[in-house]
């Protein structure tokens, strides 16, 4: 059965990986549980890019342009995952409440596991692939 109501207005993809990030957008996309994917193969863009929706949602205040979910690689170059959580924790508290952070990686490192639990906005831990079951599950997240 499709679910036809969407559980989230947007989600943002942030992985190195080009191909993580098509094979994820598509995944969701087939998952039908967002209305927008934004799609970075950088945290420092992402990090960027969530400034400038700030800026925007404060003068859009009944927009919906921050997005609701974002799933975070840990491995990436320049700023890995860790270090976008760390600028991430400067944004608004209105940004931090907002956005849902997934780590979605391939890491099996028990201490990336810990430390990226260490964050409260970070709602889960998922190894890749990003699944439909892990999705669905995910959906819960929709009525936090």
């Amino acid at each position: 059965m499709i679910n036809t109501v969407k559980k989230f207005h947007s989600v943002m993809l942030i992985d190195d990986n080009d191909i993580d990030n098509l094979i994820n957008q598509k995944m969701l996309e087939s998952a039908n549980i967002c209305e927008n994917i934004y799609t970075h193969s950088g945290a420092k863009s992402a990090i960027e890019f969530l400034k400038n929706m700030e800026k925007l949602s404060k003068s859009l205040p009944n927009a919906r342009i921050l997005p609701d979910l974002i799933f975070l690689d840990i491995d990436m170059p320049l700023m890995d995952g860790f270090q976008f959580l760390d600028q991430f924790d400067k944004l608004s508290a209105e940004t931090k409440r907002h956005c849902q952070i997934i780590m979605l990686t391939s890491s099996i490192n028990q201490q990336d596991v810990h430390k990226a639990k260490s964050y409260g906005y970070v709602k889960k831990y998922i190894n890749k692939p990003l699944t439909i079951e892990e999705i669905r599950k995910l959906e819960q997240l929709a009525s936090e």
